[in-house]
């Protein structure tokens, strides 16, 4: 006989052990359990973790999807090439993704009604009001981004709204500043032949970017693309299903490429603004930002309006893999540090690579990197610098790069995005870059994408891996008595485990129900080490728990671990059937998730 704690109202007498395919008490427990997924600000307190209200470490796994031509901008308009709708919010929900970097552009925001080069923008001089706000153009615009992060949030999806550019304007082939932000001094852009990226290696496009980051031209060029994301922020302040915003896709300057740490200062003055500078790196040293530069940057003027969102900076760039990424400690809390890695050696036009294994190294070079420099920025706001989040990676459909990609994430604990969804006459892409092919099937990539992963950890993670080839799963962390909701697990059942899963729980135990893609596990253990592993086809038969006399209500929304830490510490949690099928045995139609 042992004795046995339910959660809710029920009154435990007689337990007995018997021989049963599963444990009967798993099914008592509250399913679905309401308020256990992830949902809520998340904040970034300092060190490697996202944090939410419950005090669970976060994980995020998740897509691009960018639409860089007018309206430059994702809606839920049916029947456009900017269509976002509910099968798509569903199909990536199903991927096991809690999280899709939203692109909004500059232009869409604030098109202006002057062109380049124009005097009343480009003369040089103090910068002051260019007169291309229209307030009621932005708000007509963020309409519709709010349309489909209302349309994410009822899939439980976050959103990182991304201020996207490439290039810097679409003037140059791109994508990002109006025409009346680009100021050459009057030389005309020749677009090169070839691929679009070629467009770096122009002087004109140069020019233009020098005068955003010296902000010496009288149209206050980064006032206002501040002016611009303060309105963002006004607008989603109160909105708990956005995640944070990416201040500014892959700033850059060539000169990087010569070693000259000026544009990396640059970069991190825009963030900072000149009347709190940054600190430099390396060294440590405080910034002498230029003097045209706002005295309020785009941190602190997002912060003022919104203390709640995650604010997600990119290094510049030309910072690539093995080298500094250049910005240094800026003291201001729930930073997250974004960073995107891709190789150089992947075809130009596909973006498949041509040498998988060096691919492979030269982007776990730059996560080795990347994740090692969150030393180098740490600050009083952020004991423990702010945490590294891949917010691009991929851009291809070889899923043998994907499985070693995510693997390395895996390995240094580390949350992504991948680019792309969608290829949307990607501009500034390559050819097989999205997940979703032209006819509309999810690429075998998909496959790859959709691990077993923690999104939510009721400690601190040790470690956690998932192996596509034996599709076993395991987390390991040391539990945190604070945490007040429990650990959630996907598992990606229709992808993986067509024939279901076992899942032990070790210094916890399983509250989810058989073969969910959900697999919740409550803490039994107040510090302890909880030990958890999926593995495909059901568990052997075990001595299991009946109840021969119990008096049951429904069930509490929310799960006390208190309550349950005096149960048993090893859980089992069996499917009903053998067999379990490769996926890598599965054609690409079988993959399909068409809700």
């Amino acid at each position: 006989m042992i004795s046995l704690i339910l959660v809710g109202a029920v009154l435990i007498t007689t337990v007995a052990v018997m021989a049963l395919a599963g444990p009967v008490a798993d099914a008592a427990a509250p399913e679905p359990l309401a308020n256990s997924g992830l949902h809520g600000w998340l904040t970034a307190p300092g060190g490697p973790y996202l944090v939410d209200g419950s005090g669970r470490t976060v994980f995020l796994h998740g897509v691009n999807a960018v639409y860089k031509s007018a309206p430059y901008e994702l809606s839920i308009d049916p029947g456009e090439p900017w269509t976002f709708s509910g099968s798509d919010a569903a199909r990536i929900a199903s991927l096991g993704f809690d999280v899709v970097r939203l692109g909004i552009i500059w232009q869409g925001l604030e098109p202006g009604n002057l062109g380049a080069n124009n005097p009343a923008i480009c003369t040089p001089g103090r910068p002051r009001d260019p007169h291309q706000f229209d307030p009621a153009r932005v708000a007509s615009y963020l309409d519709q981004v709010e349309n489909v992060v209302d349309l994410l949030g009822r899939h439980h999806i976050y959103t990182l709204l991304d201020m996207h550019q490439d290039i810097y304007s679409s003037v140059f082939g791109g994508e990002g500043a109006p025409a009346w932000a680009v100021c050459t001094g009057g030389s005309s852009f020749v677009p090169p032949k070839g691929r679009w990226s070629n467009a770096y290696s122009q002087a004109t496009l140069d020019d233009a970017v020098a005068h955003f980051w010296a902000n010496d031209v009288e149209g206050d060029l980064q006032g206002e693309l501040i002016r611009v994301w303060q309105a963002v922020a006004q607008r989603f302040s109160d909105n708990q299903w956005v995640v944070g915003y990416d201040l500014l896709n892959e700033p850059f300057s060539t000169s990087l490429l010569a070693s000259d740490p000026a544009i990396a200062d640059q970069v991190e003055c825009f963030y900072t603004g000149r009347a709190h500078p940054g600190l430099s790196s390396p060294g440590g040293a405080p910034l002498s930002c230029p003097q045209d530069d706002p005295a309020v940057g785009l941190i602190p003027a997002i912060e003022r309006i919104d203390p709640h969102h995650l604010v997600f900076f990119e290094p510049d760039i030309y910072g690539l893999r093995h080298q500094p990424n250049g910005i240094g400690p800026m003291d201001y809390p729930n930073l997250v540090f974004g960073f995107h890695a891709y190789c150089a050696s992947r075809s130009p036009v596909t973006g498949n690579p041509t040498d998988v294994a060096a691919c492979a190294h030269q982007v776990g070079a730059t996560i080795s990197r990347r994740t090692s420099e969150r030393a180098d920025q740490v600050t009083a706001s952020q004991p423990g610098g702010p945490p590294p989040f891949m917010s691009e990676f991929g851009a291809t459909i070889n899923p043998d790069l994907l499985d070693k990609t995510t693997a390395v994430a895996d390995a240094y604990q580390l949350g992504w995005t991948y680019w792309d969804w969608k290829y949307y006459n990607d501009p500034t892409g390559s050819s097989d870059e999205a997940l979703v092919a032209p006819d509309g099937k999810l690429e075998p990539t998909a496959d790859a994408l959709a691990r077993a992963y923690p999104q939510a950890v009721a400690g601190t993670p040790t470690s956690f891996s998932f192996d596509p080839t034996t599709e076993r799963f395991s987390l390991s962390y040391t539990a945190n008595p604070e945490a007040t909701a429990p650990t959630v697990i996907f598992v990606p059942v229709r992808q993986h485990y067509p024939s279901g899963y076992c899942a032990n729980a070790v210094g916890g135990r399983v509250l989810s129900s058989v073969d969910s893609d959900h697999l919740v596990v409550a803490n039994t253990t107040d510090s302890g080490t909880v030990s958890v592993t999926v593995s495909p086809g059901h568990c052997e038969k075990s001595a299991t728990l009946a109840i021969s006399s119990t008096s049951i209500t429904h069930p509490p929304d929310i799960v006390s671990h208190r309550e349950l830490r005096s149960q048993s510490r090893v859980a089992q949690h069996p499917p009903t059937t053998t067999g379990a099928e490769s996926p890598r045995s599965r054609s690409r139609s079988s993959n399909e998730h068409t809700p």
